[in-house]
């Protein structure tokens, strides 16, 4: 089909900046690398700068531009200081996603409110704050793509989660309303929610006994074989391309099949 691939003398995708937050693992650090890939200006922001930096090299090592920063989503403050020198070192904030979250297994009647607020705070406000901060470079802009990373719990509920899904379910409903309401802005806004990703907060969960192994998961999955971080940050990557300019407010399921 014509007129499907640029030509030889195409502009190459601009460089844009991009902050992934829970940068520094899991879906996140993959998000980082393919993002650089693209030539896109890296900030990797996590809870813990030495991570942050390991990741930041590693990006630069391979060609890339990266920086490591330490902020905790839940942290207002620490997280505008960390915007503010991501804008002055990288540039104004263009694409941003949210892969930053916290996990828990408990019966929900033993859920403490601690509990139930930490895992909101982490997973749902964290969530709100990465995207409040962010979204003024992007109106200022008119241009702009946000990714949040929900999870299949949101969708069917789970047993023993209830504060994660409900938080993961409250991230899928703030990004279409985002969607909605900065469309006219030219930023898209859309959620992933990953299933049956062989992630290292996977691997502690199965070390707790919060998880069946590998084996037993796979053999849920219509493909037949857990997916792998780079799975999902391919669709992140898609999400903030040019390319998907016309896609907001949607849920995109990367999950090998699995029935919600």
């Amino acid at each position: 089909m014509s007129g499907t691939r640029p030509g030889p003398g195409a502009r190459p995708p601009r460089s844009r900046v991009a902050v992934v937050t829970g940068g520094a693992s899991g879906i996140g650090e993959a998000t980082c690398h393919q993002l650089a890939e693209r030539g896109h200006r890296v900030a990797v922001l996590d809870l813990d700068r030495e991570t942050a930096d390991r990741v930041a090299k590693q990006v630069r090592a391979a060609g890339g531009q990266a920086i490591g920063l330490a902020a905790d989503v839940t942290d207002r403050p620490a997280l505008d200081a960390a915007f503010a020198e991501i804008r002055s070192t990288l540039g104004p904030t263009e694409i941003l996603v949210t892969s930053a979250g916290l996990v828990a297994f408990d019966p929900f009647e033993q859920i403490t409110l601690d509990q139930w607020n930490r895992v909101l705070d982490v997973n749902l406000t964290g969530t709100f704050h990465s995207c409040q901060a962010a979204i003024p470079d992007m109106v200022t802009a008119r241009w702009g793509r946000i990714v949040t990373i929900a999870s299949s719990s949101a969708q069917r509920g789970s047993p023993n989660m209830a504060h994660y899904a409900a938080a993961k379910g409250g991230v899928i409903v703030l990004t279409k309303s985002l969607a909605r309401a900065y469309a006219s802005h030219g930023i898209t806004v859309n959620s992933i929610p990953p299933s049956g990703i062989e992630t290292p907060m996977q691997h502690q969960s199965q070390a707790e006994g919060n998880l069946p192994s590998n084996e037993v998961m796979a053999g849920t999955i219509p493909l037949g074989h857990l997916g792998t971080p780079d799975d999902i940050a391919a669709a992140a990557v898609f999400l903030a391309s040019e390319e998907a300019g016309f896609i907001t407010g949607q849920v995109l399921g990367v999950n090998g099949g699995s029935v919600l």
